[in-house]
């Protein structure tokens, strides 16, 4: 197990051939753990509204400049249908905190996909009511996804304002969702203005201590339409984190020996930021997954939660094609089947008070 002040070593290492033990080391584990097969998520990016004001995120209410959207629960089935075509395990249902997105029209959608198809599905839908999220695992959801961006509380409050009628605690959220069942995701950002090593180096002893099942990280990139986008920056001081490629690998392969049971994405912000291999480095340094996009062109441009996001103009069978090549290209397999997290698979092993609903699948 890693220790606290190798995190913090290894954080602050540049030296390109000491880095290649970290990769050797972080690939081994994966291999080891979770195996050489990269599965992929289909991303269905439901909404794009929002009620919240946060300081670096394209979709915050007070942007007027992005035209809004919500898909049919027909082109949310018919994105379904075309990630079985595709040999998808999984769909990921994803948007702003949208309180159009009823406790309702959600579990109606749930029961579709799962009465429709063979697919997991995954909730990405923002901070929501104890008893919805209830609702939606009883429905049949599977996993559900909230990153809790920084474990700094203070500088959590800075970027992403609570909402004065309603305090969420995210980490509170996330046992919540770990004593309902769930598969449990979360993240965090790397490089907001303001963050320590000694942050990071938090963060990740966090993902460890709430034992999640699917943990996301990625560089802070903010929108120039939000406070923090358009801010003038001074001179960083000398423990601020750097929103690097380099700095996203060594916490993606740093979060896979600390949680080697864990799924990890190679995410679309590393493909922001390299386009040409920055989700084959991902995936050589630790992660294990890969989430193509199955929204329609017409809404994924509209799904700005930074600019210049990698594949925004392409299609889902061309984003398909394009990550299948890459994968194959690594010597890597297509995982098939659901590919629920080894983690969550051993807790289920475990005795529990109660017995999870019938007919809810990992």
């Amino acid at each position: 197990m890693i220790e606290r002040h190798q995190v913090l070593t290894w954080l602050r290492e540049t030296d390109e051939q000491r880095l290649e033990t970290l990769w050797h080391w972080a690939d081994a584990a994966r291999r080891a753990h979770v195996g050489d097969a990269v599965h992929l998520r289909g991303l269905i990016e439901l909404s794009n509204h929002c009620v919240r004001h946060c300081g670096y995120c394209g979709l915050r209410a007070p942007n007027a400049q992005l035209p809004r959207y919500r898909m049919t629960t027909d082109e949310i089935l018919a994105c379904a249908r075309q990630a079985v075509a595709f040999g998808y395990g999984t769909v990921v249902l994803q948007s702003g905190e949208d309180p159009q997105l009823t406790t309702a029209w959600v579990t109606d959608l749930v029961r579709r996909i799962r009465a429709e198809t063979p697919l997991a599905i995954t909730l990405s839908l923002g901070e929501r009511e104890p008893d919805e999220l209830s609702a939606w695992r009883r429905a049949g959801a599977d996993r559900y996804l909230l990153r809790f961006e920084t474990s700094n509380r203070a500088l959590l409050n800075e970027i992403h304002p609570p909402q004065p009628q309603a305090g969420r605690d995210r980490i509170a959220l996330l046992r919540v969702l770990r004593d309902l069942d769930y598969e449990v995701g979360s993240g965090v950002m790397i490089g907001i203005p303001g963050q320590t090593y000694d942050d990071l180096a938090n963060d990740i002893e966090l993902f460890r201590t709430l034992d999640l099942d699917m943990i996301g990280v990625g560089p802070f990139l903010p929108h120039p339409e939000t406070p923090l986008g358009a801010a003038q920056l001074g001179p960083c001081p000398l423990d601020q984190v750097p929103n690097t490629e380099l700095m996203t690998y060594k916490v993606v392969a740093l979060t896979r020996l600390a949680c080697p049971r864990a799924n990890i994405p190679s995410t679309t912000a590393l493909a922001t930021l390299n386009r040409a291999s920055g989700r084959e480095l991902g995936l050589q340094r630790g992660a294990n997954i890969i989430m193509p996009n199955l929204t329609p062109t017409e809404y994924r441009c509209l799904y700005e939660i930074y600019p210049a996001k990698a594949c925004l103009y392409e299609t889902a069978e061309q984003c398909h094609g394009c990550l299948m090549r890459r994968i194959v290209a690594l010597g890597r397999a297509i995982g098939t089947g659901p590919g629920g997290s080894p983690n969550w698979q051993a807790r289920a092993q475990q005795p529990r008070a109660s017995a999870p609903q019938a007919g809810v699948r990992n």
